[in-house]
């Protein structure tokens, strides 16, 4: 069976932690294609310096061309109002009855995942791979696997440590955060003066 990973974020901006993931979806040989998937309008955040729609679609375009299996798709910009992976999921699935999705998630997410909107149903819709990232609690992230396991989500946990970066604190200070960045992504970021640079 060849699965589509469905990788979705804010990507404000795409840093060296999504990378990694990136990376890591493509060695795995049960990936047949990675949908880099921007948010439209995230229902859990707001942003001090937020990127236009259009400069975090191509940082996803830039990052998608140096991966083999990844494309970016919009299917959150498709529809109005805030981008619940819920409704994102069931629009997938309709729009792609043929396809096998499975949906990626990093630590920090999975721990909060029961604070979703209507988790109990997208869970039990399609399969999980999670990775830890390097400020991981694997206490409170086991603890979360069990639970959620024990509810009905099917979750495989990857092998790859993610390493956390604080979007936020790039965006406050990107010279600073160079290090966090893909080459190409910084380069973009100071080339067009994003967050102010």
């Amino acid at each position: 069976m060849s699965f589509t990973a469905l990788f979705g974020g804010t990507f404000n901006p795409l840093h060296i932690g999504h990378c990694e993931i990136l990376s890591a979806l493509e060695n795995r040989p049960e990936i047949g294609e990675i949908w880099i998937m921007p948010t439209r309008i995230p229902p859990h955040k707001v942003f001090d310096r937020a990127a236009e729609d259009s400069v975090r679609i191509e940082m996803c375009r830039m990052a998608a061309e140096r991966c083999k299996k990844a494309r970016v798709s919009l299917i959150e910009f498709e529809r109005t109002g805030k981008s619940y992976t819920f409704d994102t999921v069931k629009l997938l699935k309709q729009k792609y009855p043929e396809r096998d999705f499975v949906f990626v998630c990093g630590g920090d997410m999975l721990v909060t995942f029961d604070e979703w909107y209507r988790y109990s149903e997208l869970m039990k819709m399609l399969p999980f791979y999670a990775f830890r990232r390097t400020d991981t609690d694997d206490t409170l992230f086991d603890s979360k696997k069990a639970q959620l396991e024990r509810e009905g989500m099917r979750i495989t946990v990857m092998n790859e440590r993610i390493t956390a970066v604080s979007s936020t604190l790039i965006r406050k200070d990107v010279n600073s955060a160079k290090a966090l960045l893909p080459e190409y992504i910084y380069d973009y970021i100071k080339a067009g003066g994003i967050y102010g640079v």
